[in-house]
């Protein structure tokens, strides 16, 4: 329990790390159309658009290594082809919020995760729900909807892609090429319901949500079960490639002096 771990301390942290459990979650997703051109310029090669939307969300979750949290992401529709052609399909993770240090820290340096810390908050109806993050005094996402049609407990899958990368200790560029990451997800639903939404997005100079281009709102989904994740390396990328990606992930440090 102290500075050094013992083998013993090891062992049960990265058998932790290795089998993550999201359990008794409640989600509520937005899904609008945005523009593939877009699309496009905010998805990082070798990744690419696989359609013509994007997915807000808010939720809340308990865990097996990172204590209950409430969270948000922007999921944007992406895929990956393989050296061999094998085509991975998923969902990128363009920008996401956290409550908690031990949801952020766990997310980026396991998953790669683009996690800041926000205040979120998530409440539902019999049949509305609204969902909110709130950063630097500023409400950056506000998803809502009336959710009419139930559509039962069911067992389905998803995954997510993410892009480790970390800040040369210089300040020149970044460390390493990017890692990028595949989470796959195993999902038991045991409430699913859809209906009509609305998102209302805004900025602040260190977020940017405000920018992203919504058209047409074309559903609302509240989901409520557990998430179990499995994640790999499937590729990496040129550090210099992803470097005007990577300071968008983070707070505008030049903007932060306080001299």
């Amino acid at each position: 329990m102290g500075f050094v771990k013992t083998p013993e301390e090891i062992a049960a942290i990265e058998a932790v790390i290795r089998a993550p459990r999201f359990v008794n979650s409640e989600m509520l997703s937005v899904v609008a159309s945005v523009p593939l051109a877009w699309l496009a310029e905010v998805i990082p090669a070798p990744l690419e658009p696989d359609g013509d939307s994007a997915r807000f969300m808010v939720g809340r979750w308990q865990s097996n290594c990172v204590g209950n949290f409430t969270g948000g992401a922007v999921y944007l529709p992406a895929r990956y082809t393989d050296s061999d052609g094998t085509v991975i399909t998923g969902e990128y993770v363009l920008a996401m919020y956290m409550n908690s240090d031990s949801a952020i820290l766990y997310g980026r340096e396991v998953f790669g995760e683009p996690k800041r810390q926000a205040e979120i908050e998530l409440h539902r109806g019999v049949n509305h729900a609204v969902g909110t993050i709130r950063r630097n005094g500023v409400e950056i996402m506000r998803v809502s909807g009336s959710l009419d049609r139930d559509l039962g407990p069911s067992e389905t899958s998803g995954a997510n892609f993410n892009i480790k990368a970390q800040p040369e200790t210089s300040g020149a560029g970044l460390e390493f090429d990017p890692i990028l990451t595949l989470a796959t997800f195993e999902v038991s639903l045991t409430a699913h319901r859809e209906g009509s939404g609305a998102v209302a997005l805004a900025s602040t100079p260190h977020d940017y949500l405000g920018d992203i281009p919504i058209g047409e709102i074309r559903s609302a989904i509240w989901q409520e079960g557990d998430l179990i994740p499995a994640t790999r390396q499937i590729a990496t990328i040129p550090k210099a490639d992803f470097l005007p990606y990577f300071y968008a992930r983070v707070d505008d440090y030049a903007l932060l002096n306080t001299e």
